[in-house]
């Protein structure tokens, strides 16, 4: 996609908002935080990225869609009807997005990576799952989620118990895995060895995922970065594009960024 930014305006790009993540009375706090966040840079945004988990657990059915985000969902619809863009990547708690968001609120969703290019810079964009490596359990899960049988199945269940199921899953991940795993070393980070394969076959200025809810800032070869957007559970990251360079920012200025070889 190509995208010529107007005249003092910037792109954004956030991630991992994870919405209903409980308990409710934080994650409603959370959105409106998010919410007060949009509003203030809707006067200077040509296009905004969302680049996935924004949901902590999302299915979509055909008429029920799950309960909550009203504050996000028609913050969304202001700024796509003000004619600001805005582009959703989905991410792994939230694959199974259908037209809702499109219909209803005007986002553009994306399912994989994609190039986008901003005047005259190359982005590669993504919400970052299923990237790189990965073991046979991962794989194995990947498969699950994304098999069209078992979600057909799946849909024809009550959402009352679907729902619960979702949620509980999330939960049981995050016991089993942590929130987010500390930064060890560049050499561990499973996207810097993708991001560092695709510079093999085509270069890109910029590398933007969320997933990994580390703010991390590296720098690549031949000047090449990659930024990871960190998330909005425990921090307030995000990257900002003004035409000619990105910066990764914290909208209070008090979450840690990580910053190597630039």
């Amino acid at each position: 996609m190509k995208y010529s930014l107007p005249s003092n305006k910037k792109v954004y790009f956030a991630s991992d908002l994870h919405l209903r993540k409980a308990p409710d009375k934080t994650s409603r706090k959370r959105e409106k935080d998010f919410v007060l966040w949009l509003d203030a840079i809707k006067a200077d945004a040509g296009m905004i990225v969302l680049l996935g988990d924004m949901f902590d657990y999302w299915f979509e059915y055909r008429y029920v869609v799950p309960r909550g985000f009203v504050r996000l969902l028609a913050k969304l619809q202001e700024l796509t009807e003000s004619g600001i863009q805005v582009h959703y990547f989905a991410g792994n708690h939230d694959m199974w997005l259908l037209d809702y968001l499109h219909t209803e609120t005007g986002v553009t969703v994306h399912r994989k990576p994609e190039e986008f290019q901003i005047n005259g810079k190359t982005f590669l964009l993504g919400h970052g799952h299923n990237l790189g490596p990965a073991g046979w359990g991962e794989r194995l899960l990947n498969m699950v989620f994304t098999s069209r049988l078992l979600k057909i199945f799946f849909v024809a269940i009550h959402p009352r118990w679907t729902m619960a199921f979702g949620h509980a899953w999330s939960k049981h991940n995050r016991n089993k895995h942590g929130w987010a795993a500390k930064f060890v070393d560049i050499e561990k980070e499973i996207l810097v060895h993708y991001v560092r394969k695709q510079l093999q076959h085509r270069y890109y200025d910029y590398f933007v995922f969320g997933h990994r809810h580390l703010a991390l800032d590296i720098g690549l070869s031949s000047g090449s970065r990659y930024i990871n957007t960190g998330e909005w559970v425990n921090g307030d990251t995000y990257a900002v594009f003004d035409g000619n360079v990105l910066q990764l920012c914290s909208h209070s200025g008090e979450t840690d960024i990580i910053r190597i070889g630039r």
